[in-house]
């Protein structure tokens, strides 16, 4: 599903090629997988996530910036402030109530092109002491992660994800186990998403400094899960356990409970209907009419997701793993919808993106809106 159109701006070429090399591959997957395919390997251990100590009042929005040049990803700094970044500037905003937002860092070689440009951002678990900002971003030849502390040079930390005008995944996230996640697209090629040797269409798990990391289902491989069409939602519950939001083609968009070297049905299965296969049949599907699902986050039992064609904040609850009937907010008060992230005050945060080129822009896009805990 696409997302953006090209706006005509270029930043610098990018500057650093490193070669990636991915480990041994996972269980076989070509078309027809086999049934135990779906065996996670090493199962992964991970600590709850902290709880947020309120719940946001989806009633009360503060416009906390306005006239932002494609918002895309979103990173809460420990001092209540968020970074945010632009996808086609190339530029990262430090973003907090009642201030203009200020430029901290700008983030060399993203070459932004339909879907492409700047996307995520994540901060480090140990940022208090490390001062680590990573940024998930298109550059001249692939899709790649690098991190940086503000004002410092920046240091490449995965490259080779293939890149295209559409379909480039972008989110980083976290986990409770301190590894860092990366959410992929198929770039618009559906047969790297379950090609095991391909970084494209899945769940990366890597460690802080970019190597695939211990535990991961195969060894010496990032790949965590496969068979993704284009993953820009990650967040994990309270039990550890990681929520995928995942774009559909025509028919169906889709959340998804990912487990360790499980295979998500891309492209031989859209929606639900792959179980008897091997594949993971998801959680929550949507007519892609109602979704087109980027960012989500959870806070407390309750998953949130930003809609883009959907024009909504779609909600959740969480019990044991499983979603309840889906809720949908904000419809048509925003527009689009690209990136949700809440506070540890249990606060959420919402960025618009209307200035993509593809949504209708209203005075002041786009802009960041803040929910205080109630």
């Amino acid at each position: 599903m696409g997302i953006g159109k090209n706006r005509g701006r270029r930043a610098r070429s990018a500057s650093i090629l490193v070669a990636l090399l991915i480990g041994a591959a996972l269980t076989a997957c070509g078309g027809e997988p086999d049934p135990g395919e779906a065996n996670p390997g090493t199962a992964v251990s991970s600590t709850a996530t902290s709880t947020p100590s309120g719940v946001p009042d989806l009633g009360a929005a503060e416009e906390i910036a306005l006239g932002i040049d494609v918002p895309w990803g979103l990173a809460l700094l420990p001092d209540g402030a968020a970074l945010v970044a632009e996808r086609d500037t190339g530029r990262v905003l430090r973003v907090v109530a009642g201030r203009a937002p200020e430029q901290v860092y700008q983030v060399s070689g993203v070459v932004a092109r339909g879907e492409g440009g700047l996307l995520g951002l994540a901060i480090a678990r140990d940022y208090a002491a490390t001062g680590w900002v990573y940024a998930y971003f298109t550059g001249a030849d692939d899709n790649r992660i690098v991190r940086f502390r503000l004002g410092g040079p920046q240091e490449v930390v995965f490259t080779g994800i293939a890149k295209a005008g559409n379909h480039n995944g972008g989110r980083i996230e976290f986990g409770p186990d301190g590894m860092l996640y990366v959410g992929t697209g198929d770039a618009g090629q559906t047969d790297r998403s379950p090609d095991p040797g391909s970084p494209n269409g899945k769940i990366l798990r890597l460690t802080p400094d970019g190597q695939p990391a211990p535990g991961n289902p195969t060894t010496g491989s990032p790949v965590y899960s496969l068979g993704h069409r284009n993953v820009q939602g990650l967040a994990w519950d309270r039990s550890g356990r990681l929520f995928a939001a995942e774009f559909g083609q025509n028919r169906l968009d889709e959340v998804n409970l990912i487990e360790p070297g499980r295979n998500y049905g891309w492209p031989a299965v859209e929606g639900a209907g792959g179980g008897d296969r091997g594949y993971a049949d998801p959680l929550l599907t949507w007519p892609t009419s109602a979704a087109s699902p980027s960012g989500i986050a959870i806070a407390g039992d309750t998953l949130y997701v930003a809609a883009l064609r959907g024009e909504r904040l779609w909600t959740a609850k969480i019990s044991d793993g499983k979603l309840g009937e889906p809720a949908a907010l904000l419809q048509d008060r925003y527009g689009r919808l690209r990136t949700v992230a809440v506070a540890a005050d249990g606060a959420l945060w919402l960025t618009t993106s209307n200035t993509d080129g593809r949504g209708d822009i209203r005075d002041g896009d786009d802009r960041i809106l803040r929910f205080p805990a109630k």
